[in-house]
């Protein structure tokens, strides 16, 4: 499944890894992760097990200690700005989440516990709930602040990351657009064989924006005609939401490939239609 919330309270462990995975563009199911890291329901999971789920997807789980706030926060920011997401464990080590950005003083974090799932925290906000106070074994009266990061570095190159930014989650936060979130993976699966990711080396290429500017209304157009009724506003929902997963993977159609993406769309937006309005006998 896509960016969704956890069905209980002790699976925000593979929720946090799949979150993280998804950003890099790796598909991975919460359950297969559970299953992979040894997770219980007693005692959740714990990062040697999630480092091992995260091997699973070839990809290493780090880890990084701060004791002191400003460290910490540059350490998360360094990895951030690489693409990189961090899973980090709060309110004192009992809830994992994943950090994905940070942009304007503000942090963006996957946060499976939460409704949206989408959650942006100023500094100080996320501060005091990643810190963890440890007491010192010999001395009671001192206390060690203790704030840990595991990245998620994939071990290959990958083709292509999520740029989330302050404006996606804001508009993914919107009760509206829940359901784009619970299907994120699926729209990116269906998009990832038709379009492709932009490199250095991509010429003659243009957006899914493009695309849709060209061929939206032809294609919705065809879809009505052939399936008989649909709601065309409903349809052009599905398209922008295939806009807008495109444009944050930042994923591109190649002028030879337009032909082939005209018939793909159509033919996910055909099968879409179908299966939410039902369809007549075909040639009987």
């Amino acid at each position: 499944m896509g960016i969704q919330q956890q069905p209980n309270l002790w699976q925000c462990g593979p929720f946090a890894l799949k979150h993280a995975l998804i950003t890099l563009g790796i598909f991975a199911e919460e359950g297969t992760i559970t299953r992979i890291a040894g997770s219980r329901s007693a005692n959740g999971t714990d990062e040697v097990q999630l480092g091992r789920a995260a091997r699973f997807y070839d990809c290493d789980l780090e880890m990084v200690r701060r004791h002191d706030a400003e460290s910490a926060r540059t350490e998360l920011v360094r990895f951030l700005r690489r693409g990189i997401p961090v899973l980090i464990c709060i309110y004192e080590w009992s809830h994992w989440v994943t950090v994905v950005k940070a942009e304007s003083g503000k942090f963006i974090l996957l946060d499976s516990r939460e409704e949206a799932v989408l959650t942006i925290l100023a500094w100080n906000e996320l501060k005091s709930r990643w810190v963890y106070n440890e007491q010192d074994e010999f001395d009671e009266k001192h206390w060690e602040k203790i704030y840990d990061l595991h990245p998620v570095v994939p071990r290959f190159r990958v083709q292509t990351k999520a740029k989330f930014s302050l404006e996606l989650a804001r508009y993914l936060r919107r009760p509206e657009n829940r359901a784009l979130s619970r299907l994120w993976d699926q729209y990116l699966a269906d998009l990832m064989t038709i379009a492709k990711p932009r490199t250095s080396l991509s010429k003659r290429v243009f957006s899914l924006g493009e695309f849709l500017r060209r061929h939206e209304q032809m294609i919705l157009d065809q879809v009505d005609y052939w399936h008989g009724s649909i709601n065309r506003r409903a349809a052009f929902k599905v398209l922008q939401n295939m806009h807008f997963v495109a444009d944050t993977y930042g994923l591109v159609i190649h002028d030879e490939d337009e032909k082939r993406a005209i018939a793909g769309i159509t033919s996910i937006l055909a099968l879409w239609a179908a299966s939410n309005y039902g369809i007549s006998p075909v040639y009987e």
